[in-house]
């Protein structure tokens, strides 16, 4: 169970995805102009693709983010007009465009948008209308296509939300986190308890039929009632997707270093399973089913099919600083500053940093690792000998599913899914 979710991402703590971390692997230098393996591109008209546009502006830092975010003090003086919010939107569409260059000829439409932060509501609808209108030129949208963004419950009201869902936004992920004003605080939080939920009356007016709450569970000083209570707001607000995820406690954030000095204590593994079953326990109660191992829906519909993505190891293409993107098994990340990242655009280059290309064993290792978390679990051909015998094993411990739905399949039970993480390790053996 780790967090995040919604918040940017490729799968981030899933491994995760979500915001992009703070710290950027090793990896082969990437081409000037980004051109792709001819490998990658083989066979890519079979697979589903997506866009991550990365936003990577926040008015102020929450206390446990290490995401690849900015605060205007901290751009200040590092990048001058490179590193603006007036002109990223601009910028960002220079990446699309680039896409395009790289992918060449490929008659895919995307699939699924997910804008992603950092705060992407800090920047007017317009821009981010813009962005979603060049991913439109470049390529196409797919009928049904899923176009997501998350959203601070205090940057946005009606005309905003309106502005979106005119410009063609049909999904929204708002960050909840908690209802209790001292387990915000702990977070760094800025908005007031109950703006989240106003926030889903609102989208709903404007014509959102998809809304998510993101809501973490385990902050120091939170109880099992306040846990209670987020839940209970979150669930009357009327969300038809709810992603909770235990706090994980990032080394080198403001929240680490306060445990570090004893200001706050720090969350057991104990709590954090206990809060994940009350989270369970409502959920299911109110007519939500998991389908992923911190994420329900109330329907088929109600998932968010750009995560899905990330977790089936599709194709998305990954625009902003620091965004991760993988195509046909070659994955890479751009360069982490707005600065940078502006910088190589205007100079015609790929702001990727690095990139790798994984091999057939890499990509098996993936897939057991992210579709493990999957309602519908992973392959038992995926396994080999080893991860095989660990299947029977957590099958006698009660951590895998019997029965015909796991036919063939890996499957996490309720116990399975607090102990995803050692399940995971014994399978890909």
């Amino acid at each position: 169970m780790s967090r995040p979710s919604e918040e940017g991402e490729r799968p981030r703590g899933c491994w995760t995805m979500e915001g992009m971390p703070s710290a950027l692997p090793d990896g082969e230098p990437v081409p000037d102009d980004g051109a792709l393996p001819a490998s990658a591109l083989a066979g890519a008209a079979d697979r589903p693709l997506g866009f991550y546009l990365h936003v990577p502006y926040c008015a102020t830092r929450c206390g446990y983010c290490d995401f690849n975010t900015y605060t205007a003090t901290e751009l200040r003086g590092t990048g001058g007009v490179l590193a603006s919010r007036d002109n990223y939107a601009e910028t960002l569409v220079e990446e699309v465009r680039l896409a395009r260059k790289v992918l060449g000829d490929d008659p895919r439409p995307v699939r699924t948008v997910f804008v992603g932060g950092g705060t992407p509501t800090l920047l007017d609808a317009g821009d981010l209308v813009r962005m979603l209108g060049a991913i439109r030129d470049e390529f196409g949208l797919a009928p049904d296509a899923e176009v997501t963004t998350e959203a601070n419950p205090e940057s946005v009201g009606p005309a905003y939300l309106a502005a979106l869902r005119e410009g063609g936004f049909n999904r929204i992920s708002f960050g909840m986190q908690s209802a209790r004003q001292h387990v915000l605080k702990v977070l760094d939080r800025t908005h007031t308890p109950g703006r989240p939920e106003r926030c889903v009356a609102e989208a709903r007016a404007a014509g959102f039929e998809h809304v998510n709450l993101d809501l973490i569970y385990g902050t120091p000083g939170e109880s099992d009632d306040d846990w209670r209570a987020s839940l209970e707001a979150a669930l009357g607000a009327g969300p038809d997707h709810v992603s909770a995820y235990a706090l994980i406690v990032e080394e080198g954030t403001q929240l680490a270093r306060r445990i570090r000095r004893g200001e706050v204590p720090m969350t057991d593994d104990d709590v954090h399973a206990d809060r994940y079953l009350i989270a369970e326990e409502m959920l299911s109660a109110a007519g939500f089913e998991w389908y992923e191992v911190s994420n329900w829906a109330t329907s088929q519909a109600g998932r968010c099919l750009h995560n899905e993505l990330y977790w089936r190891g599709a194709d998305w293409w990954g625009a902003g600083p620091g965004a991760h993107s993988h195509v046909g098994g070659v994955r890479w990340w751009n360069v982490k500053h707005p600065g940078a990242y502006a910088a190589a655009l205007a100079a015609g280059r790929s702001p990727g940093a690095g990139r790798e290309v994984l091999s057939e064993e890499d990509r098996r290792v993936e897939r057991i690792l992210l579709e493990l978390r999957l309602r519908e679990g992973v392959p038992l051909s995926l396994l080999r000998e080893e991860g095989l015998a660990a299947s029977r094993r957590a099958l006698s411990e009660g951590l895998l599913e019997t029965g015909p739905y796991a036919e063939g399949r890996a499957v996490l039970t309720l116990r399975g899914r607090l102990l995803a993480d050692g399940v995971v390790r014994d399978l890909v053996d």
